[in-house]
């Protein structure tokens, strides 16, 4: 009789740092890259990135609101993912995702109970895959709780 492993715990730590909350996340998605957003007015500014090129977070630092996939869920309010990054032609993948090298990726707004935008949760896989509707809802859930680590 074969125990199946037991996925790690989505349920960042209290006290955990920012971006160990995130490494949590992604690992518990079986993900190897990710980043945190917060909203900034008619922006979204990097507050955590994990497995990330320094190449490409200057272009990540600050992305407006309908602009690349973190841009899109958050004025879509409604997750949005690619299966693979780095053939997409919908127009959804910037140049400073397929830059990352990954492929497989989903990015969801965090939204607050009172129906407020609090920022975007990204996290992707160096191949090809298509999150199922509940990894799409289950990023949006953990999302807000990761962001709350961030204190400004």
């Amino acid at each position: 009789m074969s125990e199946e492993p037991t996925p790690p715990p989505v349920e960042p730590k209290p006290g955990e740092e920012t971006t160990e909350a995130l490494r949590d996340v992604i690992a518990a998605f079986d993900c190897t890259s990710g980043t945190l957003h917060r909203r900034d007015g008619d922006e979204l500014r990097l507050v955590a990135a994990v497995d990330i090129p320094e190449s490409v977070r200057p272009r990540i630092e600050t992305i407006p609101i309908g602009k690349g996939m973190a841009g899109l869920a958050a004025e879509r309010r409604e997750p949005v993912d690619v299966c693979n990054l780095q053939t997409d032609d919908s127009g959804v993948a910037e140049e400073g995702a397929r830059a990352t090298g990954m492929e497989g990726s989903l990015a969801a707004p965090i939204i607050r109970e009172d129906g407020t935008l609090d920022g975007t949760i990204g996290i992707a896989k160096p191949e090809r895959y298509e999150f199922s509707s509940e990894e799409r809802e289950r990023l949006m859930d953990v999302g807000g709780r990761v962001l709350a680590h961030d204190t400004d």
